[in-house]
């Protein structure tokens, strides 16, 4: 089940061959000009971090191996509704997936996804 979270949330890295080199998406931005879906999948990941409380839950969630989406009400002081409207658009941004248990979400960061954040903002 949590393997079918990660194929359903996660957007799958692209590659580029360069010279019998395979490069990773996604490159520095100055290393290479970017192509339109690039552009747009970065653009999603910034505007899914470009919110404090989104930030604030992707580092609660990072804390910690998983956690419950009861679990970030108190921290955020925000209502489940709320919560569950934040980790909808970090979990499409693919920067966390979630494994739905009983009634509540348990959630957990996408390494492979801030390893791309990461690359995109070296220089």
């Amino acid at each position: 089940m949590f393997v079918n979270s990660i194929m359903k949330t996660m957007s799958h890295p692209k590659t580029i061959t360069i010279d019998e080199n395979v490069v990773s998406c996604c490159s520095p931005l100055t290393a290479i000009a970017m192509s339109e879906v690039e552009a747009g999948d970065i653009a999603q990941i910034f505007g899914a971090l470009s919110d404090p409380v989104r930030l604030r839950m992707l580092s609660l969630v990072a804390a910690e191996d998983e956690v419950c989406s009861c679990a970030l009400e108190e921290p955020l002081g925000k209502s489940q509704p709320t919560i569950s409207h934040h980790t909808r658009i970090l979990a499409e941004a693919g920067l966390i997936i979630g494994e739905k248990r009983g009634r509540w979400m348990w959630w957990r960061i996408v390494p492979e996804r801030l390893g791309e954040v990461s690359r995109i903002l070296s220089s």
